[in-house]
């Protein structure tokens, strides 16, 4: 076990990279301690954590986990609690996207999805119950905009985020009053790593889709990550919500 300090303690999903690294930093700034999960991005969670152990030594740790198989769920959410001896904040956020158009779809592509963004999330959670209720702690789940409006060719991953909304508003309903539990939807932050093809096409769709929001402009990571900090910190009497953070797009 690490030793133990006054620093609360966060463990991200998915936090090597993009908004889950965003997440960890600004986490990290305002006093917590993190435990870092990965899959695949060994090198950029690497890099994140000397970086924010260099700001403040033994205050990141990593763990590498595939969040489809429940051993390594139960081992992550175990080696969470033995970091610091006590976990503050869980954030799901890591997530699994790419087109399934409904007439190609596989069993494995319904695995993958379903697993990354949903199984993983709701079995972890469960696991860490104990833990967060012992700090009268919270959760905050990464959800989508197109859990509430669908993204054609893309049913599995709207199906799965549609159902970490019905989880956030059960496991409130479920952990309160101990512990609090919230969404997060993010709307234009970031484009997805696939959207690097065809260029001119890709360009055209993405500026429309920043002229459906009312802001007409793209949000930042750190949005995301300041609306983590504020539902950990700041929001003791919200439970049960979904904030999204969108500019404006789901009014229109």
């Amino acid at each position: 076990m690490t030793q133990q300090n006054d620093h609360p303690v966060a463990l991200v999903t998915g936090g090597a990279k993009r908004i889950g690294a965003e997440i960890c930093a600004t986490l990290h700034q305002r006093g917590f301690n993190i435990i870092l999960h990965y899959l695949h991005a060994e090198k950029e969670a690497r890099q994140l954590s000397e970086s924010l152990n260099a700001q403040r030594p033994k205050s990141c740790v990593l763990h590498k986990a595939t969040l489809n198989d429940l051993k390594d769920i139960e081992g992550l959410a175990h080696n969470a609690t033995q970091a610091w001896g006590k976990l503050n904040l869980l954030v799901n956020n890591a997530s699994s996207f790419y087109p399934t158009p409904v007439l190609q779809a596989q069993e494995a592509d319904w695995e993958e999805l379903m697993s990354s963004n949903l199984k993983g999330a709701f079995f972890l959670s469960q696991k860490l119950v104990p833990a967060l209720q012992k700090q009268q702690g919270c959760i905050v789940n990464i959800i989508d905009i197109y859990a509430q409006h669908p993204l054609k060719n893309h049913p599995i991953y709207c199906i799965a985020k549609a159902g970490l909304v019905a989880m956030t508003q059960s496991l409130a309903l479920e952990l309160g009053p101990d512990i609090r539990v919230n969404g997060v939807s993010p709307g234009a932050i970031l484009w997805p790593e696939t959207d690097t093809q065809n260029g001119s096409k890709q360009s055209q769709l993405q500026q429309e889709i920043i002229q459906r929001t009312c802001l007409e402009r793209r949000g930042q990571p750190r949005d995301i990550a300041k609306t983590v900090a504020f539902l950990a910190q700041d929001a003791p009497f919200i439970s049960g919500q979904i904030i999204a953070v969108d500019g404006g797009r789901l009014t229109r």
